[in-house]
């Protein structure tokens, strides 16, 4: 399809603190004990997608990704790994390898999406509509956008619920406003000058914006060298392209008859009739088609530009892991519901244990759990709908539930841990009670400590 793909796996988010580290940067965080890029990488190679630019944040951390990928996807991919400088933001990290962008389509993909939504799909919209950008969109997590909340903290009742505030044409296929991160139940402004223009628009707070884009590259690269100050794909250049695809130049008698005021749209008089006789004419499916028609049918003496959408249907699974609520979700719903993208099969039992994995004695482990290889648990302990890496050592009587272990951890005797997040390395001592915590890598929790909603990290 001549499409460049570009995955934009990030680095060190402050968002994953303390999950993530140089050695550790957001690709290869585990989900179901497999790197989180991994699920994209496989994603786009069964949509035929497999020579990639991969774009990490960070000398040292695309070192350690570009390792594993190597090893991994030898003879299956064809990678190129770049490092950009971290806090560049994804429209800055699109500006660093703009020099390697020569297909007249790219197609950009967050390297934290863990979707079964075929790629190709988007692809396909966009080369049929002729489109600058088109816009993935899934229906958004029921608890609101994943980009709020935390690991089950002390404020989690709360939290104020963000959302996309999208506007869609009537036929659900042109993007005509998003508004990003927004917060329900407060007033939405919308320039005027778009709602006549398009005439009727759907505003949608249930839909997520996955962060799968195609866009045509002239257009995204000269909108990314006229606006420097771009930051984010998301934030900055999606929404300046769809407010801008209603200021295309319309010349009526040889001039442009739109000017700008402050952040308000003007419309001159002149305009504004030839728009409303154009919306009048009900027989058009869509507002583009509209928007270049004349009032003879004749095509205007300018150009509109397209902003599309891709919307998944409500069957497929679509997340980012982009919160540490996200990354618990999604471990969860991975060896849950969407147990289909684990790649894993799964026992009689509705879960997944290691043929080299060992259990003590009256030890059970429960549905939708994950026990990895070469991990030991004594007599007496409970695993419930849980992840546990590989090489862990778990003592007697520990109840795990609701919670993620990653590797070469150490639990001792009697330890509780619920809705948790324990990092590699770490070591607990006996009888730790652990409840909504986060533990970074290596740290040691003392003998009898009890947690609440923290975060216990070395410094």
């Amino acid at each position: 399809m001549d499409f460049q793909v570009v995955v934009l796996a990030g680095g060190t988010s402050n968002k994953l603190l303390p999950l993530v580290s140089k050695e550790v940067p957001k690709p290869l965080l585990p989900v179901a004990n497999r790197p989180v890029l991994s699920y994209v990488l496989e994603l786009l190679e069964l949509s035929n997608l497999k020579k990639l630019i991969v774009v990490v944040e960070g000398e040292e951390e695309a070192l350690h990704v570009g390792g594993w990928i190597s090893g991994a996807y030898v003879d299956r991919l064809n990678v190129e790994v770049a490092a950009v400088p971290e806090d560049v933001g994804t429209a800055g990290a699109i500006r660093a390898i703009a020099h390697h962008l020569t297909a007249k389509d790219i197609l950009v993909v967050s390297g934290d999406l863990v979707s079964d939504v075929p790629p190709g799909a988007i692809a396909a919209a966009h080369r049929r509509h002729d489109a600058v950008v088109t816009a993935m969109l899934c229906p958004a997590p029921v608890s609101g956008s994943s980009e709020s909340g935390t690991s089950g903290g002390k404020d989690k009742t709360k939290k104020v619920g963000r959302h996309d505030l999208i506007g869609l044409d009537p036929t659900a296929q042109f993007l005509l406003y998003i508004s990003t991160g927004a917060e329900l139940g407060k007033d939405v402004r919308i320039q005027k000058s778009i709602l006549r223009a398009v005439g009727q628009m759907e505003i949608r707070a249930d839909l997520m914006d996955a962060h799968l884009y195609a866009f045509k590259r002239s257009v995204l690269l000269e909108v990314l060298d006229q606006k420097a100050k771009f930051h984010s794909l998301k934030q900055d250049v999606l929404p300046y392209l769809v407010r801008s695809q209603l200021r295309s130049e319309v010349l009526f008698n040889g001039t442009p008859q739109t000017e700008e005021n402050g952040s308000e749209k003007v419309v001159s008089q002149s305009n504004e009739q030839m728009l409303s006789q154009i919306l009048s004419n009900a027989t058009h499916p869509t507002f583009h088609q509209q928007y270049e028609l004349g009032r003879n049918g004749s095509t205007f003496a300018g150009r509109t530009h397209k902003c599309c959408v891709y919307i998944a249907e409500s069957s497929k699974y679509c997340a980012r892991l982009n919160s540490i609520q996200a990354y618990s979700d999604i471990n969860r719903d991975v060896i849950g519901e969407a147990s289909h993208l684990s790649g894993y099969s799964f026992s009689a039992h509705n879960n997944i244990i290691h043929p080299s994995a060992e259990l003590g004695a009256k030890t059970t482990v429960g549905p939708h759990c994950m026990l990895g290889e070469g991990s030991q648990m004594s007599d007496k302990c409970s695993v419930k709908r849980s992840v546990i890496g590989r090489h862990c050592r778990i003592g007697a009587n520990v109840k795990i539930v609701n919670s993620i272990v990653m590797n070469h951890v150490t639990i001792g005797d009697g330890c509780s841990i619920q809705g948790s997040v324990i990092c590699s390395n770490v070591q607990l001592q006996e009888r730790v009670v652990l409840k909504d915590c986060q533990i970074g890598a290596g740290y040691v929790v003392t003998a009898g400590s009890e947690y609440k909603g923290e975060v216990l990290a070395r410094k």
